[in-house]
């Protein structure tokens, strides 16, 4: 759909598709959230985490654009940073070290953990990862201790959609859990679960987002970008650092985030 996008008058030939393609898909920012949390225990409030996602580190997505969204996060210091997977695109294996070095210099307090996205292969870019102390959770669990509290890392590989397998990672859990999922639709079965918290990418934001249209190319999420909430389940969906398909961006920029932890109240079945 992005290439249909760029088809129909939004490409790099336009003045907006250069826009998008000279400036815009370099113009990272930082994006600070405060994410309300149903449950959330008050010993996790104002707990920071920081999320980069969707590098695709490509020929369209160079080691300045990785170093600078490295560089971006650690100038806030989370306390707690989640990598979101898709770090090559079309599991590149020509740029899976690169990648790889540039996110091993992020650090936090209490770790960097990672996921796999649709992009990666499942052996290559995780082990790379690995040797730069990044833990990955590949439909995995892992409980880390913050200000005493309990708190269950529950990561699942992109291919990892059906309820019944990733209620087989929450079981037995005694902490408080944090869905990993690279997309987004995984709320649903967050939702399901009474999961309270889901962090993903995927979407891109839409990358092409059109005035009076929208993300044309991310319609079938249930979130496209920044937070939304299903029943009990708040969700996080960064616009990620690179591109994919096209190399554009159009009212969409890319962004690392700084999210927050607050608590919610739980919303009642009748409303």
């Amino acid at each position: 759909m992005l290439k249909a996008c760029v088809a129909t008058g939004v490409g790099v030939a336009t003045g907006g598709g250069a826009y998008g393609f000279l400036y815009e898909r370099h113009a990272l920012g930082l994006t600070s959230a405060t994410l309300p949390v149903a449950d959330l225990p008050a010993s996790l409030e104002g707990f920071t985490i920081g999320l980069l996602t969707d590098v695709h580190r490509s020929r369209w997505v160079s080691a300045a654009d990785v170093d600078q969204a490295v560089r971006l996060l650690m100038q806030v210091r989370p306390q707690l940073i989640v990598l979101g997977g898709d770090y090559v695109t079309w599991g590149d294996r020509a740029y899976v070290e690169p990648a790889a070095e540039a996110l091993g210099l992020l650090e936090a307090p209490h770790g960097v953990f990672g996921i796999l996205g649709n992009h990666d292969d499942d052996h290559d870019m995780p082990a790379a990862l690995a040797r730069r102390r990044v833990q990955m959770l590949r439909d995995a669990r892992t409980q880390i201790t913050i200000n005493g509290e309990k708190v269950e890392l529950i990561g699942v590989r992109f291919w990892t959609k059906r309820t019944s397998d990733i209620a087989a990672l929450v079981r037995g859990a005694d902490g408080f859990p944090i869905l990993l999922a690279h997309d987004p639709r995984r709320l649903t079965e967050a939702a399901a679960l009474d999961i309270p918290l889901v962090l993903s990418g995927h979407t891109h934001g839409g990358q092409v987002v059109l005035p009076g249209i929208g993300a044309v190319a991310a319609q079938k999420f249930p979130v496209v970008a920044g937070t939304g909430r299903q029943r009990q389940t708040t969700v996080f969906v960064s616009r990620g650092v690179g591109t994919v398909y096209v190399p554009i961006r159009i009212n969409c920029p890319p962004e690392v985030a700084i999210l927050t932890l607050t608590r919610a109240p739980r919303i009642s079945r009748s409303t």
